[in-house]
């Protein structure tokens, strides 16, 4: 029923929005009263209690409200994973502002973009990545460093009595997205969606309190930040681990019993080394491992068998949480000829055609995605938001085919996604640098299959000088790129040989099929 039937003054329906919402902030407290004694945080041998978890983020809000940050103000921060990292989410998550959580693997010209995107009102940084911050130049900026400088201020505050009432449709996490064109994209996550991406943990892996969670991702990730708010909104232990620790993970693994264990393609067979050669046995798991797609699928069989847990038939998007295809299990010890996707707990999914039809059973299209869980559009981005989001529904970009049965299989992205080792790259970002040294004449990039890190790029390049070598065009990428985006092979091309569409555009797929067909065109 609309809230109009029942209300009509703007005052009586603002109240009724307000009252049915309930923050991060709120759930965490919550199991900070009813679970006091219980373990929240572990970080080697660093035990922090749920109560003394609620004591320092307490002062650290009291902390950032006296550096000026209020509601919807933005906090960026650069950090390994560390328990302090989860305290300025929780601490953001009282007083309503909203942490960009920045990818430190970037270079530094891609971090300025984006921190200057959000422009945020404080800067907290761990010493680790204290050059890279005096790097970025950002003058006057107020700056918190971890450390004995965090300490001192959490012992020296007070508890923040004042804060604001935090609606849960307010941001809480930015979290970056590669763009396909250009530069990265800030995407915006508000307490309704974490909570709601909370709940599809609970319905579709049956995770509740008494199972942990491995924070071994960057929580710059989703993998890292939100599924650790995640855990502790439920009143379950995180686990952290500064980066992936194979021996480390074991222990945790041997000692400890888990809901969900991501895992990548590019770290699992370290992982199993390490439990194997450990002799490491596990405690416990619900499912293991994530997007089966880029993972050779003999390797499914093998890793599920290890863990003694099925294996997460995944699908989802930073924009997304895990929906919208995330609800499927692969069983334990099975090599599946297929991977066909289970439509997520709240969520909806439509696959469109072209001309934004409906495609029928075995037909391909582009999904859309609307739900609880839905990101709140990209920051400072409204002509990409409105591309984005279409008569209800967010575009996902990526390509489904639908079943008959009701599920889906991934297809292809709509343009075209490189996933490697968890990390999304975008051709254009690399043929764009590539074309701007003069003795490039033309580039084309691609994905190719690697058994470590799921999908890696691959160049091909036509000179236009013929002294340019795979060392000049490697130094210009190795200049500007992130390690992760540097092409893994580079391959010289007549330009007249690279295949093009009626509009003179190079045709990506057919570049592709040269990398296992050399003679296809």
């Amino acid at each position: 029923m609309n809230p109009k039937a029942l209300a009509d003054d703007d005052a009586t329906q603002s109240d009724i929005a307000v009252s049915s919402s309930v923050s991060v902030y709120e759930l965490f407290r919550a199991r900070a009263t009813k679970q006091p004694n219980a373990i929240a945080i572990q970080l080697g041998k660093r035990v922090t209690s749920y109560a003394d978890l609620r004591f320092r983020v307490d002062r650290l809000a009291a902390v950032l409200v006296s550096d000026g940050v209020s509601c919807g103000d933005r906090i960026a921060i650069f950090s390994e994973n560390c328990q302090e990292y989860i305290e300025v989410h929780l601490a953001a998550a009282r007083i309503g502002a909203i942490v960009a959580c920045q990818n430190w693997r970037l270079t530094a010209e891609e971090l300025k973009h984006c921190v200057n995107l959000v422009d945020p009102k404080l800067l907290i940084y761990s010493d680790r990545h204290a050059h890279t911050v005096e790097q970025l130049g950002l003058g006057q900026l107020p700056t918190l460093k971890l450390g004995d400088a965090y300490e001192t201020r959490l012992l020296n505050a007070t508890d923040a009595d004042e804060c604001p009432e935090v609606h849960w449709e307010c941001g809480l996490l930015i979290l970056y997205t590669s763009g396909t064109t250009g530069p990265a994209k800030a995407a915006l996550i508000s307490h309704r969606a974490l909570v709601a991406r909370m709940t599809v943990l609970s319905l579709d892996l049956d995770i509740n309190r008494e199972d942990g969670f491995l924070a071994w991702s960057p929580m710059f990730h989703i993998g890292g930040s939100e599924h650790s708010l995640s855990t502790l909104m439920m009143g379950g232990v995180v686990h952290i681990t500064d980066g992936f620790d194979a021996d480390h993970m074991a222990g945790i693994i041997a000692q400890h019993k888990l809901g969900w264990l991501l895992l990548v393609p590019a770290m699992a067979d370290r992982l199993k080394a390490s439990m194997v050669h450990n002799g490491s046995i596990v405690k416990g798991i619900k499912a293991v491992g994530s997007m089966p797609d880029l993972v050779p699928k003999s390797t499914i069989g093998e890793l599920s068998t290890l863990f003694n847990a099925p294996f997460f038939n995944t699908f989802g998007a930073t924009e997304t949480g895990l929906p919208p295809a995330s609800g499927g299990l692969i069983a334990v010890g099975t090599t599946p000829d297929e991977l066909s996707k289970q439509l997520s707990s709240l969520c909806s999914l439509k696959i469109v055609g072209a001309e934004g039809e409906n495609v029928p059973v075995d037909g391909i299209g582009e999904a859309y995605v609307r739900g609880p869980t839905l990101f709140s559009g990209y920051w400072g981005a409204p002509k990409i938001n409105s591309e984005v989001f279409q008569q209800g529904w967010f575009r996902m970009g990526d390509l489904f085919k639908r079943n008959g049965d009701g599920t889906f299989d991934f297809v292809g992205r709509s343009k075209y996604l490189i996933k490697s080792g968890g990390e999304n790259i975008y051709p254009a970002e690399i043929e764009n640098l590539l074309l701007s040294d003069p003795a490039i004449a033309d580039a084309v990039v691609v994905r190719k299959q690697d058994d470590r890190w799921g999908e890696v790029p691959v160049a091909f390049v036509s000179r236009a000088n013929d002294t340019l070598d795979h060392d000049q065009v490697m130094a210009l990428c190795n200049r500007d790129l992130a390690n992760y985006k540097r092409p893994r092979e580079i391959h010289f091309v007549d330009f007249d040989d690279l295949p093009r569409n009626s509009n003179g555009k190079i045709v990506r797929e057919v570049v592709e099929r040269w990398l296992y067909n050399p003679n296809d065109d």
